[in-house]
């Protein structure tokens, strides 16, 4: 397996965090955790598919994945060779019309969101193109090429930045008050801008911190989190995050 990253160009480095190239030679099964960046695929050979259930659901050889609060588990045939990009927090919405929020969970054809022709002829030139270089400059210049010239939203910016400060623990109501608005107009604009609401994200940055907790060996992790869990709800919460327990994750990790 070849999982390469790049940084994007200075014109998409607001936007996006990096790009990669991901190629497998095998045809595996594999779970990916929630995150809190939308993520487009360009599949240039082979093909990619979800479980929903113990049923495959077939993807769009070009498509993004909204913010979800639940593992998913893909599948991919032999000989994938893909480009993925994945944005910052909120550098998808300078590219989609579409509110955010209404991906959360899902993941979509590019075709709901860009002209179809548009779309094969970046696929055929992606499938002809020699080399990791050549292939990132064609998602780099299609994206440029629909990147749309909007301030950002600075409310929203500044929230994220309290809610990655506080390791997601920060309350809705106390992250308002800090902002001098209210929470409702504040859920209006980050979901829009973000792609879940400011509590749903809290909740993803809050578990994301956990693993990483536990992953460098700091067992202090369930005591973090003991003001909005008792010991049954972390459970359950994080088995549907991460698709095992907490004692399960950690004897992974041994």
């Amino acid at each position: 397996m070849r999982f390469q990253v790049y940084l994007p160009s200075a014109e998409l480095l607001p936007y996006v965090k990096h790009l990669v190239i991901s190629e497998n030679e095998d045809a595996t099964a594999y779970t990916v955790l929630p995150d809190t960046a939308l993520v487009i695929g360009f599949q240039y050979r082979g093909r990619l598919a979800y479980l929903e259930g113990n049923n495959p659901k077939a993807l769009a050889t070009m498509g993004i994945t909204g913010l979800r609060d639940t593992y998913r588990t893909f599948q991919n045939t032999a000989s994938i060779g893909s480009v993925l990009v994945v944005f910052r927090e909120n550098g998808a919405a300078r590219f989609l019309k579409t509110p955010l929020h209404e991906l959360f969970g899902e993941s979509l054809s590019l075709e709901h969101f860009f002209e179809r022709h548009l779309l094969a002829d970046l696929e055929e030139q992606l499938v002809l193109a020699d080399g990791d270089a050549a292939r990132i400059g064609l998602v780099e210049g299609f994206l440029i090429g629909h990147l749309q010239q909007r301030p950002a939203d600075l409310l929203v910016n500044r929230a994220i930045q309290y809610i990655n400060e506080s390791k997601g623990t920060i309350r809705i109501q106390e992250l308002a008050s800090l902002l001098n608005t209210s929470a409702s107009p504040l859920e209006k604009r980050f979901r829009r801008e973000v792609g879940a609401s400011p509590k749903k994200f809290a909740t993803i940055v809050r578990a994301r911190h956990v693993l990483y907790a536990m992953e460098n060996g700091q067992e202090a992790y369930g005591a973090y989190l003991s003001a909005f869990y008792d010991q049954a709800h972390f459970i359950k919460d994080f088995k549907k995050f991460a698709s095992v327990t907490p004692e399960q994750y950690l004897k992974r990790l041994k």
